[in-house]
């Protein structure tokens, strides 16, 4: 009875042994499993954040010039690459062309978004050999550009220009319609920024291709005009094209027939050794970015600085995200 007893018993601790053996192998599988969760987590992670291919390039610094549209840009491109992982250093509002591009060919900033008749006829000087298509002017800068190092990127799908505008009622009352309508007026004073006076697209070209020895210029900071337009202080006021404050036809612009105010499409000129040392995502995401940038969505950005008083950096924030760009 005795040994029956104790044979039942090490049949019942057997059991236990071997019922504790696979509660501890379910445990170290199920620990297993978790580390492996976790290392696969950790390495789709590492992984995730590896793919960003500017992870581990050189910073950049990237300037704009001095007017709401250029801050707009300025953001869209800092964000856009910074979402890719490259480091972008951030110089606003730098001031005019002339002085953006100093910047530029002395090395204190790697790249910044311009304009291309600007390139062609105020940086490389051809005033009297003025591009006739958008093509041509895009061209020819990143022709210019080459020539000192420097690289043209895509040019932007949006078309922004300097523009004449005045009040409905003023062009009412005096005929207004286009730039050359202007000779009309026994004199008129014209609101624009201070390099407008020496520009072609400006004075210059007003003078010599419409005739105009009536102006009195006012000059004006970028943004300002349109209040000087408001409270009377100027007749007319030199905007840009994609300005949002033309939105609801509250202004009258002025055609230009001569087309003294040219091709201007903006593309990023960036330096060519920074290219080379970023890598080819570098260009491509801005390549990316200056393809939505259409009049409609620049206009909208534009209106939302200028109007709405809204943060470049906010609304460049909302624009990338919306368009999968960040």
């Amino acid at each position: 009875m005795k040994g029956e007893v104790d044979m039942k018993w090490i049949s019942l601790r057997s059991l236990t042994s071997v019922v504790l053996a696979l509660v501890l192998a379910a445990a170290v599988a199920a620990c297993g499993s978790s580390d492996k969760k976790k290392s696969s987590s950790s390495s789709s992670s590492t992984q995730s954040s590896g793919a960003l291919p500017g992870k581990g390039k050189p910073a950049v610094t990237l300037g704009d010039k001095n007017f709401t549209e250029q801050y707009i840009l300025g953001q869209l491109y800092k964000q856009g690459l910074e979402a890719k992982g490259f480091k972008v250093n951030l110089k606003g509002n730098i001031g005019s062309s002339e002085v953006v591009d100093k910047a530029l060919t002395s090395g204190k900033i790697d790249m910044y978004p311009e304009y291309m008749e600007v390139i062609v006829t105020v940086l490389a000087g051809e005033e009297k050999n003025r591009p006739k298509s958008a093509d041509e002017a895009y061209t020819r800068a990143k022709a210019f550009e080459a020539k000192r190092g420097f690289e043209l990127l895509d040019k932007t799908p949006f078309f922004n220009a300097d523009a004449l505008a005045v009040k409905p009622a003023f062009a009412q009352k005096n005929g207004l319609k286009s730039t050359a309508d202007l000779k009309k007026l026994k004199s008129f004073t014209f609101g624009a920024p201070p390099e407008n006076k020496t520009r072609y697209e400006g004075v210059v070209g007003m003078k010599q291709a419409y005739g105009l020895n009536n102006i009195q210029f006012k000059p004006l900071a970028i943004g300002l005009q349109y209040k000087a337009l408001a409270d009377g202080q100027i007749d007319v006021a030199a905007v840009f094209t994609t300005d949002g404050q033309l939105q609801g036809g509250k202004l009258t612009v002025l055609t230009d027939p001569k087309g003294i105010f040219g091709f201007q499409n903006v593309a990023p000129v960036v330096s060519k050794k920074v290219l080379a040392k970023e890598g080819p995502a570098f260009a491509e995401t801005l390549n990316a970015i200056s393809a939505k940038l259409t009049t409609e969505a620049m206009r909208k950005m534009n209106g939302a600085v200028d109007l709405d008083k809204q943060d470049p950096a906010k609304v460049a924030d909302q624009f990338l995200s919306a368009n999968g760009l960040k």
